[in-house]
């Protein structure tokens, strides 16, 4: 048999299956790891669930991945410590180069009391909860009335329009922790909630962050015209859920009875000037406000459990890297064959177009680390004998090719845009697994 060039592939996002396309048609042995039964990360169970055409025609391209020659695609598997496959398992097999494209897996929290608290939950939780990820699909989440949303970005936009549009509670509060000049939403994404702004509430909030923003050379004008100019297009209104803006506000303490939230302990900031740079800073005023939920939107991290270093919520990169793509480093400090690219090399940086670029960048990388390398035997003869060992039904290129067309053809029969299976058992036996 021909020898090739050796390579793991660990994370089936963009970034992941975009590289591992790259490797394949430049001539290597791709293996293709994926947690989930299914592809596409974030791409599938990240994107706003009514985006149907982007996801499909995201799909399309996908699959035609899965049929690359050189490319093996394996899903149902975990990899890291304490996982089906760690990372020696599969040096061990003969992977002469790791790229490590899991996204950013791992749960950002600040660290505040009353965060184990049933209704304190991680944005990311919740958009796969609302994406039919499993096992989050399957998970009791308790949204109440009032609802806190923590942050300013496209994250916070898109659980504040589910909780409005889909679970329409009563009250969705944005809590900002910087002013609203800020906020790094655009007016499109504003659009699908503004219908539901409170009005009133947004004139008494300009006018008590507005002194303070001056002072920092800041328009609160501009800034207000920014959120009204989303009224202009907004999605029509299907709720009588109050949408608001606390700006200027960071969460200190969740608090509670029984172990369910009831109130959060927030602290008013002033913005401040530090060079040129604007900065948010504590006053030491705290006020307690009423809630049933808060979400955290706040970003992302690495996992720290998967057996990389870590450091500020990411794999530690190699400043001096040997093969720079883009004047960027893809490869892991103190490691010699290990490669990230993605949400894994930055995490929650930019979006499928990004992860797409990334990816493929971080190919090119392990193909100039490969260079150097003398093609290898084929590692998916000892692989066949360690996935044989797991006793776990493993999902091949096949079948999930085969589970894009199951849930097409449930989805006519349906009369639906869209199906996906919500359980993993549902999705295994979908596919005669």
């Amino acid at each position: 048999m021909e020898k090739k060039h050796q390579v793991a592939v660990i994370g089936a996002g963009p970034a992941g299956l975009y590289g591992a396309r790259e490797l394949a048609q430049a001539g290597a042995e791709v293996t293709l790891f994926n947690r989930d039964i299914k592809p596409g990360g974030l791409a599938e169970y990240g994107i706003y669930p009514d985006k149907i055409a982007m996801k499909n025609g995201l799909r399309k391209q996908f699959q035609k991945i899965l049929s690359t020659p050189n490319l093996q695609y394996f899903g149902n598997i975990s990899i890291g410590d304490d996982a089906d496959l760690s990372l020696a398992d599969l040096r061990a097999m003969g992977f002469q180069a790791i790229f490590v494209t899991t996204g950013a897996q791992g749960t950002k929290w600040l660290g505040l009391p009353g965060e184990d608290l049933r209704g304190v939950y991680h944005a990311k939780d919740v958009v796969y909860f609302y994406n039919h990820l499993p096992p989050f699909s399957q998970q009791d989440f308790h949204f109440g009335s009032r609802c806190l949303v923590v942050g300013a970005g496209n994250v916070m936009i898109d659980i504040a329009r589910y909780l409005i549009r889909e679970a329409k509670v009563d009250e969705v509060t944005a809590l900002v922790r910087r002013g609203p000049a800020d906020v790094k939403f655009t007016k499109k994404e504003l659009g699908y909630v503004a219908a539901n702004l409170d009005l009133d509430l947004l004139d008494a909030e300009m006018q008590r962050v507005g002194e303070n923003m001056r002072s920092v050379n800041q328009d609160p004008q501009a800034a207000k015209d920014f959120l009204l100019s989303a009224l202009s297009k907004a999605a029509p209104k299907v709720s009588e859920t109050k949408f608001s803006f606390r700006f200027l506000a960071s969460p200190q303490a969740m608090r509670g009875d029984d172990g369910l939230l009831t109130h959060v302990d927030v602290e008013n900031n002033d913005l401040i000037l530090k060079g040129d740079a604007t900065k948010p800073r504590g006053t030491g005023n705290i006020q307690a406000l009423e809630a049933d939920t808060i979400i955290f939107a706040i970003g992302d991290k690495v996992d720290d459990s998967f057996g990389l270093p870590t450091e500020w919520n990411e794999f530690i990169k190699d400043e001096n890297p040997r093969f720079p793509q883009d004047g960027k480093s893809f490869e892991l400090a103190g490691e010699e064959n290990i490669f990230v690219a993605g949400w894994s090399r930055k995490a929650s940086d930019g979006l499928v177009g990004y992860a797409r670029k990334d990816g493929v960048n971080g190919a090119k990388a392990v193909l100039a680390y490969l260079a150097g390398l003398p093609k290898g035997e084929s590692a998916l003869s000892g692989l066949a004998d360690k996935l044989a060992s797991l006793s776990k039904p493993i999902v091949t290129s096949d079948a999930a090719l085969r589970l894009y067309e199951v849930e097409k053809e449930e989805a006519e029969k349906r009369g639906v845009e869209e199906f996906k299976f919500d359980d993993n058992e549902a999705m295994l036996r979908a596919i005669g697994l």
